[in-house]
């Protein structure tokens, strides 16, 4: 899987974020803690905004520890606003081409995961991009897919919507394959408008890759990255599962994607047999706690009273007689 880090907020140097801090960028490229694969080495890129709407890109094949250019760039170009990717590739060839970000007009993307049965599905979503969009294509990756099909689904109008609706293609491309034992969808994403910067965390087994967001940092922007760039840990949250994140000028909202689910495949099937169990287990718990507390009262209140009753009706015969 890939690592990735993005960035906004007053301006600053890209090495900031891409090659200083102790869990930066490029240490991730090489030392990964919370992936598959701890080595991202497949490639490297860059989008980051400045004055005009269309972002800076700069990519290369090369591992991001190899490539002398990178931290060159890193430190002499400052931005408010900057995407930053390593590569591990899983579909796709090793080309400049299929290096992350990808560009669109003002728009940035750069993604981390994998599709479901991408080479079955891959032509038949291909198929429904608009001429102008499919025109836009460069290389042959599910990631450059992915961000085609938001563009053709109204990205610019509606990113939340976009992203709602490419899943649901997405998953109802997955539907109609007649095999249903392919890997799970797993997609971390983060894309910029160069107003304001998205990010998307889902799966179909609750497995997405890694996605923090961070609180302040020392010039008062705020960032996004597959690891915590640095030890301080108070200081980085997890994006939840399931969740659209917008991060603006005024802050970040979170708010839970409304997909069109559609059970395409074992491990969906495995989460919503989970979720069956889960919810029998908890009624289960509940009808327990409620007996337990039936048998609590029956034991401290209920048979006293009885024995009480029972012994003062003994003392009334006793005293009275038959």
């Amino acid at each position: 899987m890939c690592r990735l880090a993005a960035y906004m907020g007053p301006e600053i140097a890209l090495e900031n974020i891409v090659i200083s801090p102790k869990h930066s960028l490029l240490e991730q490229s090489q030392n990964a803690t919370e992936a598959k694969l701890a080595v991202n080495g497949d490639g490297v890129g860059l989008a980051w905004y400045g004055d005009q709407v269309e972002p800076g890109l700069y990519r290369d094949v090369l591992p991001a520890w190899s490539d002398g250019n990178l931290t060159s760039i890193c430190r002499l170009v400052r931005s408010r606003l900057f995407l930053a990717h390593v590569r591990a590739s899983t579909f796709g060839e090793t080309s400049r081409a299929n290096c992350h970000p990808f560009t669109h007009g003002s728009w940035s993307f750069m993604h981390n995961g994998q599709i479901a049965a991408i080479r079955s599905i891959f032509r038949r979503l291909e198929a429904s991009l608009p001429d102008d969009i499919y025109q836009a294509r460069r290389g042959n990756t599910d990631s450059e897919l992915f961000f085609l099909l938001l563009l053709s689904n109204g990205l610019d109008e509606d990113a939340r919507k976009a992203v709602e609706l490419t899943l649901t293609q997405i998953l109802g491309a997955q539907r109609e394959l007649a095999a249903n034992n392919f890997d799970p969808n797993r997609i971390s994403c983060v894309f910029s408008n160069g107003a304001r910067i998205y990010a998307v965390r889902y799966s179909s087994d609750w497995k997405s890759p890694t996605l923090y967001v961070s609180g302040s940092l020392d010039a008062g922007g705020r960032a996004l990255a597959s690891e915590p760039l640095n030890g301080d840990m108070k200081n980085w949250q997890t994006v939840p599962e399931g969740m659209f994140l917008e991060m603006s000028e005024d802050g970040v909202e979170q708010s839970a994607l409304r997909v069109q689910k559609t059970l395409c495949n074992r491990h969906e099937k495995r989460f919503e047999h989970l979720c069956m169990v889960v919810a029998c287990q908890s009624v289960s718990g509940v009808f327990c706690a409620i007996l337990s507390a039936a048998q609590f009262f029956e034991a401290a209140f209920f048979v006293p009273f009885c024995l009480k009753l029972n012994d003062a009706k003994r003392k009334r015969i006793w005293s009275h007689g038959p």
